[in-house]
């Protein structure tokens, strides 16, 4: 019994000491998602978005937000149950979130004094063979003990067990988009799956907007059709003469811009119906 006892105090020391050795790492966390909008905010927006004309298959979809560091700060779904959307969407969502937050930058960032958006839509074209960004894909993986942790009936609150923890990944299709504060500032990344990949941008595109978090004062994209150039999705790709992404050899259609998404469906929304990013 009493060696249970010393045990015990010996835990609850090391505990009391860990927390007084990195309380700055504490107080850091607590700032980066700070400033970012709350679970309960995420899930109203994803709602609202979902329900708009985006294409697709009319799923229900996951949304997940992380901070500038690359921690999930908060994690949603539409549905009335998290088993409503896809349950690999969840992984997914945050995925597409830290890539665009990994890959994006701030004003006054880059040498030239502009920062850059890049959404994950903007890599699908770069990252394939031949492409000025092949094997991204294949760097900074997910970390399997923070996507699978943790209990299912907790996913999608304000609970999930990824919130507090980087998950990393990188994810090369539509979806996920980096979250610009007034003067152009990254704050973190938004990431939705669920759907098509052509509806997900356009539902993270919707919410962003909604969440007042695209001012692009000093940043730019890749896509030129932008006011000022955006990271909107971009259809560029050449059809091939079978009307396929790859010919009847295999090789991969161009993209003329380089970093060109491929449309879903004949029913995909034109991206000028999305509204513009704000200054």
């Amino acid at each position: 019994m009493g060696r249970n006892m010393n045990i015990r105090r010996l835990i609850i020391s090391g505990s009391m000491s860990l927390l007084l050795t990195y309380p700055a790492f504490a107080q850091e966390y607590l700032a980066q998602c700070q400033v970012l909008p709350s679970q309960s905010a995420l899930r109203t927006q994803l709602q609202a978005a979902v329900a708009a004309m985006n294409g697709g298959l009319a799923n229900n979809m996951w949304a997940t937000l992380v901070a500038v560091d690359g921690t999930v700060c908060a994690v949603a779904f539409s549905g009335s149950t998290s088993a409503a959307q896809w349950l690999g969407s969840r992984i997914i969502s945050a995925q597409k979130a830290n890539t665009a937050n990994d890959f994006s930058l701030s004003n006054g960032a880059r040498l030239n004094g502009m920062g850059l958006a890049l959404s994950t839509a903007n890599l699908y074209s770069a990252v394939q063979p031949g492409g000025s960004l092949y094997g991204l894909q294949h760097s900074n993986p997910v970390d399997p003990e923070i996507a699978y942790q943790g209990e299912a009936a907790t996913f999608g609150t304000q609970f999930d067990p990824m919130v507090g923890s980087r998950i990393g990944g990188v994810n090369v299709f539509g979806g996920g988009l980096a979250l610009y504060a007034q003067g152009g500032v990254r704050i973190g990344g938004l990431g939705v799956s669920g759907d098509t990949s052509c509806t997900d941008h356009f539902v993270a595109w919707r919410v962003r907007h909604a969440l007042v978090l695209d001012h692009f004062t000093g940043v730019d994209g890749v896509n030129s059709a932008g006011t000022p150039p955006d990271d909107n999705i971009i259809y560029d790709i050449t059809a091939t003469s079978n009307g396929g992404l790859l010919d009847p050899v295999g090789t991969l259609s161009q993209s003329t811009s380089g970093y060109g998404h491929p449309m879903c469906s004949p029913a995909t929304p034109s991206p000028s119906t999305l509204p513009a990013v704000v200054p």
